[in-house]
């Protein structure tokens, strides 16, 4: 005959009784017979179970009240649990509460140790009722959107009852009468406010990242769809991951461990470590908790239904360019049509005071890796005009608006977006004042536009590459010491055989000169105070001055088929300089395609495109990098390499290479190439 285990533990639920088991286990090298019996919510009968077991049992576990009212197998007091276990006093009984307690705890800490920024203003939606306190108290820690099921959580009834004693009495007085009715009365009168929790839930879970929830609470609130989401829970079997999976969930937190092969809940595991502990109550210090969980090495499980993944959020500001963006929201759009000048102008300066309003919830994104991220555009309502026309503090104002309607939405980072990016100081005072991480994305865009520059010399086809795609010709960075010059500058250099750096600070010139000798040996380097007598060598120029107003370089001085990148805000170049050479290619922007099936409004570019900002502040999602990340006028290199090779593991590819007219058509670029090549003929 087997021997006999050490211990009996036995847990009576008031929950279904289709998932109970008798089997032995060991547990830090005790052997144990766990026992589950199930009531489908018959109080009476788990009274009498627990003074049945209590003759044998080492512990017993009492739990199932809440799965069995979720459920619809109990509709009575929740304090119904305290008469089972007051049905005997001869063996320990555990509710697992001072367990669940460090193990929600724990869960949460976890992930967010595992995961940095996991929770980090997640959108959670709370079912069920305060047996969730202490994952909810460790969840506001991490996010500020927290919703509850439960009406009276909703607006913080029961803490506001507890703060106050005298209303906290009134109300206990005036619940008394609910108290005494019959169980199928007090049904009908609960039946409203259910239906209002079922509501809310539903309506909440749509727009929710993170669900804390038992498994019977999920079932019982009708949540059919919960793809994307992350459900915090306890004690789920395969059986019940598998469902979950069907529902789209991406991840399961399971609070509960599970060191054996059948599923326990807490209160069993606390019935086992009390009968471990010995003594008539088998009471159990946090000493003792502490000192078996770290000995049996408990962990939370992180469950993946549907394969590893994780979703991040987003937002990024946008605004009209011109009173012409008008015409694609509406009802301006139907004003523009018939409003004489005068009456947009008047528009245009009200939509400066207007508040941030969400244009795009974009969908869709999926990295290589298996992350996906999610974001809003969000606008503000103000042309480069008016917000030049205003203080920065006033831009300031609006931008900070966005920051808190992206903090609700649950976005994790912000980017800025055309001018909202250079308007005062850079993004540095939003940053310091936001309730979230700013970027203004000028790190990619560098990098985005030397990328457009290279591939335009490839589709010109004119200048001389090598093999492996490296420039053979002559470059120069116009401006080369700022803050942009100096980083497009040693990009070239990684990319090209010849470099001319061009800048009338001689000192800096000089040091940048000996750096990136260092760096890129191969490249030959050469300074220069002023453009103009190389020019007509150049076949790549980079623009990158501050000098806004100012002619910085003479376009009729280069020579055919040049590709000119001008990468300074405001523009080096105008569009009637531009227009002076179609024999020379002027690149304002590269555009980068995002990964994955994206679904994004109309922002001017082809489907799945976005600025090298937008893309910038994409990618610090995909890769869970919620940090200010570009702010300020100052550009650092190490920052430009970094999101470059960040974007290239997320996928990001160049899609389109824009100038001051918009995107280049390849028959654009085969006329300017045919000029060129004409041009070039005749001298």
């Amino acid at each position: 005959m087997p021997a006999e285990p050490q211990h009996i533990i036995v847990n009576i639920s008031l929950a279904a009784s289709d998932r109970d088991y008798d089997e032995s286990v060991t547990f830090l090298e005790q052997d144990f017979r766990l026992v589950r019996v199930g009531t489908d919510g018959d109080v009476p009968a788990a009274e009498a179970l627990v003074r049945e077991w209590a003759e044998s049992a080492s512990a017993i576990a009492v739990t199932g009240i809440r799965e069995a009212r979720a459920a619809g197998m109990y509709d009575g007091e929740l304090a119904a649990v305290e008469r089972v276990r007051q049905a005997t006093d001869k063996v320990p009984m555990s509710d697992g509460h001072p367990l669940r307690d460090v193990l929600q705890e724990w869960a949460i800490r976890h992930v967010a140790n595992e995961m940095p920024g996991y929770f980090t203003n997640a959108r959670v939606l709370v079912l069920g009722g305060l047996n969730h306190a202490r994952t909810t108290r460790i969840l506001r820690e991490y996010t500020d959107n927290l919703d509850f099921a439960d009406p009276l959580l909703r607006l913080d009834i029961p803490s506001k009852l507890h703060a106050n004693v005298m209303l906290g009495l009134v109300a206990d007085i005036s619940m008394w009468p609910l108290r005494k009715l019959p169980a199928a009365l007090k049904s009908q009168v609960k039946a409203p406010g259910a239906r209002l929790s079922s509501t809310l839930a539903r309506r909440a879970s749509h727009d929710s990242d993170v669900v804390v929830a038992t498994y019977e609470e999920l079932m019982a609130f009708g949540l059919e769809d919960l793809t994307g989401k992350t459900v915090v829970t306890s004690s789920i079997s395969d059986e019940r991951l598998a469902v979950l999976g069907d529902m789209g969930v991406d991840m399961v937190l399971d609070a509960t461990p599970q060191p054996f092969d059948v599923i326990v809940n807490a209160a069993t595991l606390e019935a086992m470590m009390m009968a471990m502990a010995g003594g008539a109550s088998g009471t159990l210090t946090n000493d003792d908790l502490l000192d078996i969980i770290v000995s049996a090495d408990l962990q939370p499980r992180l469950l993946y239904p549907n394969g590893p993944k994780r979703k991040s959020r987003f937002a990024f500001v946008i605004h009209p360019l011109s009173q012409e963006y008008f015409s694609t929201v509406e009802p301006l759009g139907t004003i523009a049509k018939v409003s004489p000048p005068m009456v947009m102008d008047a528009v245009e300066k009200a939509m400066a005071y207007s508040p941030p309003f969400m244009y795009s919830h974009v969908t869709g994104i999926t990295s290589p890796t298996g992350a996906e991220a999610e974001g809003w555009l969000i606008t503000v309502g103000g042309t480069p005009k008016e917000l030049m026309a205003h203080s920065p503090e006033f831009t300031y104002g609006r931008l900070l608006a966005a920051a808190d309607m992206a903090k609700k939405l649950g976005a994790q980072v912000m980017g800025l977006g055309a001018f909202t990016k250079v308007v005062g100081d850079a993004g540095v005072t939003v940053a310091k004042r936001a309730p979230l991480p700013i970027t203004t994305g000028n790190s990619y865009s560098a990098s985005g536009a030397l990328w457009a520059a290279h591939e335009a010399l490839l589709q010109l086809g004119i200048a001389d590459m090598d093999e492996d795609g490296r420039f053979r010709g002559k470059a120069m960075v116009v401006g080369a010491t700022g803050a942009i010059g100096s980083v497009c500058a040693r990009l070239l250099a990684l990319a090209s055989d010849e470099v001319w750096l061009v800048s009338p600070e001689s000192a800096k010139l000089l040091a940048l000169k000996a750096d990136i000798e260092r760096e890129s040996p191969r490249a030959q380097i050469f300074v220069a105070a002023t453009p103009d007598d190389h020019l007509p060598e150049m076949d790549l120029i980079v623009t990158a001055t501050s000098g806004a107003g100012k002619r910085v370089l003479d376009i009729m001085a280069v020579k055919p088929g040049c590709v000119i990148t001008d990468v300074a805000r405001p523009l080096d170049l105008s569009a009637e300089d531009v227009a002076k050479r179609p024999d020379v290619l002027v690149v304002e922007s590269g555009e980068i395609e995002l990964p994955g099936d994206v679904h994004m409004k109309n922002i001017g570019l082809p489907h799945g495109v976005a600025y090298a900002c937008l893309a910038e502040t994409v990618v610090l999602a995909l890769e869970g990098r919620y940090e200010t990340f570009t702010i300020g006028r100052n550009i650092e290199w190490e920052k430009v390499k970094e999101i470059y090779r960040l974007g290239l593991k997320h996928g990001m590819k160049l899609a389109t290479i824009s100038g001051v007219n918009g995107v280049y058509t390849p028959e654009d670029i085969d006329k300017i190439r045919e000029l060129a090549l004409a041009a070039r003929a005749q001298l």
